[in-house]
């Protein structure tokens, strides 16, 4: 497995430059001032609320086909309420060009996650939530945002919102373009060459069994697993400033890949 220093990731971060990808959507290397919306849609068929966060460039107009990130926060015990507990992450990326929608996927009424039994099966029906939400937001903002590139999305979660993104991609992969998962420890993650398939570790927890790929595994899908020294409760706004740069380089450079 690659590892990359600190050293190197100081020099990734002070001399990225402007890049193209396969889909001409433009990365600056000069940040845009960045925009905060909320939203909350109603899921008909749920009956269901599902507030967003939008994080967006002010100046979107100059960004050439805008790829969208969809963000899935880890579990807060239905407290609910704050999309702006990865502000770190998520207005970073928007500042880079990137449409950012953060779901809130608790709501106070839920169930709490299971603690107990075994997790891959006890708290499915949390993951299973979250890929509806998932779903239902991609497909509103399909409708009201039709200038925006659909086709290169990347999904984003830490923790349980990390098992969210891998049965996303799992179930819905012709949907993805790529994922990112922060320490999830659950879901096993899709063993597919269609996402892109790339994940952030911590240095105090370790996944359940057959979550992570194997080192033939990732050679054979181009897979990456990247351990980091962070602990996995300082992956949100707790990350210190050195700890955020860490975590915001890799994540740009995947998205960059």
């Amino acid at each position: 497995m690659n590892k990359i220093y600190f050293p190197i990731l100081l020099f990734l971060l002070l001399t990225s430059c402007s890049n193209i990808t396969k889909s001409n959507f433009q990365v600056s290397n000069n940040n845009y001032d960045v925009k905060l919306d909320s939203l909350e849609l109603f899921d008909k068929s749920r009956n269901r609320k599902i507030p967003v966060a939008i994080y967006h460039p002010v100046m979107a107009e100059k960004v050439n086909k805008q790829q969208v990130i969809i963000f899935s926060h880890g579990y807060g015990e239905n407290k609910g309420g704050d999309n702006r507990i990865y502000s770190y992450l998520t207005e970073n990326l928007a500042s880079k060009g990137y449409f950012v929608i953060s779901i809130q996927h608790e709501l106070p009424t839920d169930d709490l996650l299971p603690m107990e039994g075994d997790l891959k099966i006890t708290r499915r029906p949390n993951w299973e939530r979250g890929c509806e939400n998932i779903l239902y937001v991609l497909n509103e903002f399909k409708k009201t945002n039709t200038e925006l590139d659909f086709k290169h999305l990347t999904l984003i979660g830490h923790s349980n919102g990390g098992d969210m993104t891998a049965l996303f991609a799992t179930k819905y992969p012709e949907l993805v373009y790529k994922i990112i998962t922060m320490d999830n420890r659950r879901m096993p993650l899709p063993r597919v060459n269609h996402p892109e398939v790339y994940t952030l570790r911590s240095g105090n927890y370790e996944a359940d069994k057959d979550v992570l790929p194997n080192e033939q595994e990732q050679k054979k899908y181009g897979m990456t697993v990247q351990f980091t020294s962070i602990n996995h409760r300082d992956m949100d706004n707790d990350a210190t400033p050195e700890q955020r740069k860490i975590l915001n380089t890799y994540i740009e450079e995947y998205l960059k890949n």
